[in-house]
């Protein structure tokens, strides 16, 4: 089922971006001693039951891939030394905010008008006024629309299993019998729903199906040969892969396989940690996105999952205390869906980790405590 919330909350912290923001190949590379620390904790989740843990270390223009524990619970094989696939779950969101802000940048989406706008007439849910909800509380997560993924057909596991798929009018039709969950702009709360809506906006503004833009704006241009967001039907991982497992009566099951017509564009792109390490890195490199679009990206809403967390437009920022003194600014976005857990982040100093997991974790990493050997 796909996740309820990402797995940590990362936060807004102030955080000032501007084009160029990076300087990845001017810093140094993976020292052993950060490959070490990031090996141990790998092996120290996988020593505590997770199947299998990934992390995908870049700095100064260097890649360091690491790994613990098994690819094939049956088989017991370690995972492979070769480039993994894995689904990303709500990573999905950072992608399908920046082709809105994309929009936004060529002047074809203006964030503070309704969503009804461009979307006329097809959100109808009681006490959802489309014709006031703006395109950047959609973004932002405080629309107050209802939630897809709790209801029984927003469970992309159960889907694949029954040989089902949904389209994005669908799910609007599921949402339409919900009422809001609050008055739009009173509140933050984490919704895959709105990128759901995000996803129907980049179709309708464009002419042109999500996947296809998503690879005519970034990935391509930025050479991710190894992402995309699978067609409805397609329900097996393309590439390389370790299996993911998730809790099923007394032991683990196999869910690699999923519907991705449930989670769309909130949830169902697959890609390799390299790529998303190159993604935000090009993000926060202003390959992407203006300043004043990547300035809309990081603002929002301050503490919103917590203490020194928040959220801006399909993306999280934070701030991590260095061993030895000293800060950096980071942003990311974590994902969850069956059999996978995820975490991406990229510094403006050129530093970036994404992390993939393979079943869940008995208790949830401190992720600050994670991210900082990778990314300080």
């Amino acid at each position: 089922m796909l996740k309820r919330r990402t797995i940590v909350a990362l936060g807004l912290v102030g955080l000032v971006t501007t084009g160029c923001a990076t300087s990845e190949a001017q810093g140094p590379a993976v020292a052993p001693a950060t490959r070490a620390a990031v090996q141990a904790q790998l092996d120290a989740l996988t020593g505590a039951g997770v199947v299998g843990g990934l992390a995908t270390v870049r700095r100064g223009g260097e890649t360091v891939e690491v790994r613990s524990g098994v690819g094939d619970l049956a088989a017991g094989n370690p995972i492979p030394a070769t480039t993994q696939q894995v689904r990303v779950g709500s990573i999905t969101k950072s992608f399908t905010a920046v082709m809105v802000l994309q929009l936004v940048g060529e002047g074809r989406v203006d964030l503070d008008a309704p969503i009804d706008t461009y979307l006329p007439g097809l959100i109808t849910e009681p006490g959802f006024d489309a014709g006031t909800v703006t395109v950047r509380q959609i973004l932002q997560h405080r629309s107050g629309l209802a939630e897809f993924s709790d209801d029984p057909r927003g469970n992309e596991l159960a889907a694949a299993r029954t040989g089902v798929t949904i389209t994005p009018d669908e799910i609007l039709g599921v949402l339409n019998g919900k009422p809001a969950q609050f008055p739009a702009g009173t509140e933050f709360r984490y919704t895959n729903a709105n990128y759901i809506v995000a996803g129907m906006l980049v179709e309708r503004v464009t002419g042109r199906p999500y996947a296809e833009e998503l690879q005519h704006r970034i990935l391509t241009p930025l050479g991710l040969a190894d992402t995309y967001l699978p067609p409805a039907g397609e329900r097996a991982i393309r590439g390389p892969h370790p299996k993911g497992y998730q809790p099923e009566g007394d032991g683990l099951t196999d869910v690699s396989e999923i519907e991705p017509s449930v989670p769309w564009a909130a949830g169902a792109i697959v890609s390799t940690g390299a790529d998303i390490d190159a993604f935000y890195l090009a993000l926060l490199d202003g390959r992407l996105l203006g300043p004043v679009q990547l300035d809309d990206m990081v603002t929002g809403s301050p503490d919103a999952m917590g203490p020194g967390f928040g959220y801006g437009i399909g993306l999280t920022t934070f701030q991590l205390a260095c061993p030895g003194g000293g800060t950096v600014d980071a942003v990311g976005h974590s994902g969850g869906i069956s059999g996978y857990y995820s975490f991406g982040a990229a510094t403006t100093t050129g530093g970036a980790v994404t992390y993939a997991f393979t079943s869940p974790p008995e208790e949830v990493p401190d992720m600050r405590a994670l991210l900082t050997p990778a990314l300080c």
